[in-house]
C-alpha cells in the first residue's frame, strides 16, 4: 500500500497492531539507528517509529523484497502517515494543516510518494499547495517527517516563508537570505530552551564554559526529566539527525535560543513539544520577517557538547578542543 492509499480514519488499535512480516525490507541503513540516543528523545511517535523501522531493517528469511534506489516502494511515508494518525489520536485540533498562503489555502498534511511530485514543481510550492510531502526510502527522508510529527508549525511556518520568497523572486540558483536562513536551520538547527538566561547569552557569545561547563547541573537530562532544570537542546534538523546516525564530535548545530519560565520544564514531554512548537513558530516569524535576516544570527552549537548528549562530554577535558569548541565571535548584524 501507497502512502496515498493509506486510509485516514485507520483506528490506532490497529496500527499498534501493523504486522511487518509481509512488507518490504528497508535498506540496512536504518538498522544503524539507535533509538536509545538522547537527540531523539523528544520526537513524536518514537516507541512507534522505532519499532516499525526495526521490524523494517531487519531481514527475514521469508520475505526476500528490499528497497532499491531505483523502485521506490514508499515503505518511510506509510509509516510516517500512521505515526501523524498516532499524533492526532489526543489532539483536539486534528490532522495539522499547511500555513495558508494568499496563493494557497491551508492543506491537511499527508506523506507522500516522490513519484507524486510532478517535474518541474518546487517541492516547498508542492507541499504549500497540496498538503503532500513527497518521502523517499531513505534515512534524510525519514528524519524530516519526524521533525514534521513533532514540529508542525514551526515546519509549516518554514514553508510558508519559502513561498513569500518564491512569489516574491521566483526559483532561481540563489535563494537569497531568509531562504538561506530557513534551509541551514531546516537542515541543520537546534534550539535551547532555558529558563536562565545568561546559558543562551554565553552560547551566543561561544563561552562555552559558561553555557555547557559551568552550568552542566541546571541541564536537563534526556533520560530522566528534571523539572528543576533551566536548559535543554532538542535538535530541528533531519539531516543533522542523518548524521548523528555515526556520531561525531565535529559535528555543529545552527540554533536558536528561546527563553522560557520555569513552568516549562515541569511539563510532560508531549506537552513540552507542543509549547516548543509554538514558542518557536513565533521566534522564527519574527526572524524571518525582518529584512536584516541571515544565517549568521543562528548561533554554532558542537551538538555533541551537550550535556547528557554524549558520554566523554563529562569531562570538562572534551571541551578544550578548540577546533570543534572555537572562541571566535560574530559581528552584530
Amino acid at each position: 500500500m501507497t502512502a496515498t492509499d493509506l486510509p485516514l480514519n485507520t483506528p490506532s488499535s490497529v496500527l499498534n497492531n501493523v504486522s511487518f512480516d509481509d512488507l518490504p525490507r528497508l535498506h540496512h541503513r536504518f538498522a544503524d539507528i539507535n533509538w536509545q540516543a538522547p537527540w531523539l528523545s523528544h520526537l513524536n511517535q518514537l516507541n512507534y517509529m522505532s519499532d516499525a523501522v526495526k521490524s523494517l531493517s531487519e531481514p527475514h528469511e521469508q520475505n526476500h523484497h528490499s528497497a532499491r534506489d531505483d523502485q521506490p516502494i514508499d515503505i518511510v511515508a506509510d509509516l510516517l502517515n500512521n505515526a501523524l494518525l498516532l499524533r492526532c489520536d489526543n489532539a483536539p485540533e486534528g490532522l495539522p494543516t499547511t500555513k495558508p498562503t494568499q496563493d494557497a489555502q491551508a492543506q491537511t498534511l499527508t506523506f507522500v510518494s516522490q513519484n507524486a511530485l510532478p517535474d518541474g514543481e518546487a517541492y516547498e510550492h508542492f507541499i504549500a499547495t497540496t498538503g503532500n510531502i513527497p518521502t523517499r526510502d531513505n534515512l534524510h527522508d525519514l528524519f524530516n517527517g519526524s521533525i514534521w510529527l513533532t514540529f508542525p508549525k514551526t515546519k509549516a511556518l518554514l514553508n510558508y516563508y519559502h513561498m513569500l520568497e518564491i512569489a516574491a523572486q521566483g526559483v532561481g540558483e540563489r535563494r537569497g537570505r531568509v531562504r538561506d536562513t530557513i534551509t541551514i536551520f531546516d537542515e541543520n538547527g537546534a534550539v535551547l530552551v532555558t529558563a536562565d538566561a545568561s546559558i543562551g547569552e554565553a552560547l551566543i557569545g561561544f563561552d562555552w564554559q559558561a553555557s555547557l561547563v559551568k552550568p552542566r547541573a541546571k541541564w536537563d537530562d534526556p533520560k530522566q526529566m528534571d523539572r528543576d532544570a533551566q536548559a535543554a537542546v532538542y535538535i530541528f534538523g533531519h539531516a543533522l539527525l542523518e548524521q548523528l546516525v555515526q556520531p561525531r564530535k565535529p559535528l555543529c548545530a545552527h540554533s536558536i535560543v528561546i527563553q522560557v519560565t520555569q513552568d516549562f520544564f515541569a511539563l510532560p514531554l508531549s506537552e513540552r513539544m507542543d509549547d516548543l512548537d509554538n514558542k518557536m513558530a513565533d521566534y522564527m516569524d519574527r526572524l524571518l520577517s525582518k529584512d536584516t535576516v541571515t544565517p549568521r544570527q543562528l548561533a554554532p552549537l558542537p551538538i555533541l557538547g551537550v550535556p547528557h548528549f554524549w558520554s566523554e562530554n563529562e569531562h570538562p577535558a572534551f571541551y578544550e578542543d578548540t577546533h570543534v569548541f572555537r572562541s571566535g565571535r560574530r559581528k552584530r548584524p
